[in-house]
């Protein structure tokens, strides 16, 4: 395993992170989330990616479970604020109060006195950002976090945070997109902004939600047991789901197998390959697939590989920077045509 620096901080992370979003507490039971986790330590990965929002809490609390009588500071724990996690009109949000509040209940349902990274999971237009970033300050004093993130932030919400971060001296650190192949949209104006401002990505999705690992065929029904066949997972899968965007996905394997990898290694080789990248959080429903993915922090691509693969591509890849926190949607030429009639 390969470990970074998380940005201009002294955070050190591991290059691929175990991320539990469509896993812990929906398709796992806590035995195999548990063998997932113990899959991952084995490979070096340390650094573990949730939210109080994945399965209403039941994510945080089956990855502290898992986590039991492992040496808290051998690993980093990474989590968010933001999305509803209630019906109350303060369950969501990134006000004080709900900051406050869900980070306290994060940790409860962690199991730990603090987490390493507290990311907002979105912006928030309804809420002052210098309340946000106050709440997030006292955090900090308080030990309850040690470094502070966003998800999916324009790159002018990151300077305005930024420029609070340093006032109220908040180590804002970390700035977590989505970001495939397939998904650019970050490198138009938030990776170079990142670069500028010293901050780290930490990207979602590099496997595009399993599309990229080659396992999805054009005109077949998904594999048994696949995320595709579970109706959480399925849902955002099903965005990537056209013909179309599998037939070309297919046509990666020859660059796979030219360079000695699977699939699914050569996506997240990829982008730990761009600028500002310092991990990426893949998840799993089997140990097995953890082996796999960690292995990828040990290719190098060249640039004519990296040539070969946008040349596949093509005019499949999303890029338009005004995409960004609106990271479910997906270009008109990856959805299957509409039904004659």
């Amino acid at each position: 395993m390969e470990y970074r620096q998380l940005g201009r901080s002294g955070l050190r992370v591991s290059a691929v992170a175990y991320g539990n979003w469509v896993t812990h507490g929906n398709q796992l039971d806590d035995e195999a989330a548990g063998a997932c986790v113990a899959a991952a330590l084995d490979a070096g990965i340390t650094t573990f990616d949730t939210a109080d929002r994945y399965a209403q809490g039941r994510a945080e609390e089956a990855l502290g479970r898992a986590l039991s009588g492992v040496r808290r500071s051998s690993i980093e724990l990474c989590t968010k604020v933001f999305l509803p996690v209630g019906p109350g009109a303060n369950d969501s949000g990134l006000s004080r109060k709900h900051i406050i509040e869900s980070c306290h209940a994060s940790l409860r349902r962690l199991g730990t006195d603090y987490v390493d990274l507290y990311q907002a999971h979105r912006y928030d237009d309804s809420v002052p950002l210098p309340e946000t970033m106050l709440a997030f300050a006292d955090l900090v004093r308080q030990g309850r976090v040690l470094y502070v993130g966003a998800s999916e932030w324009t790159a002018a919400q990151l300077r305005a945070g930024l420029r609070l971060a340093a006032d109220l001296h908040v180590p804002f650190i970390a700035n977590q997109p989505q970001y495939s192949m397939l998904w650019r949209v970050p490198e138009a104006e938030v990776v170079p902004t990142s670069a500028e401002l010293g901050l780290g990505q930490l990207a979602w999705a590099p496997l595009a939600m399993g599309v990229l690992t080659g396992k999805y065929e054009p005109g077949q029904r998904p594999p048994a047991g696949s995320r595709a066949t579970d109706g959480f997972g399925g849902s955002f899968i099903a965005r990537y789901s056209s013909d179309l965007l599998l037939s070309r996905v297919r046509q990666l394997r020859p660059v796979a197998d030219a360079a000695g990898c699977t699939m699914a290694q050569l996506a997240v080789a990829w982008v730990l390959h761009r600028p500002t990248v310092a991990s990426a959080i893949v998840g799993a429903s089997r140990p097995e697939q953890l082996a796999e993915t960690a292995a990828a922090t040990a290719l190098r691509l060249d640039d004519e590989l990296m040539r070969h693969i946008d040349a596949v591509l093509g005019d499949l890849v999303e890029r338009d920077p005004a995409k960004t926190a609106r990271p479910n949607d997906v270009p008109p030429a990856w959805r299957p045509p509409p039904a004659a009639g």
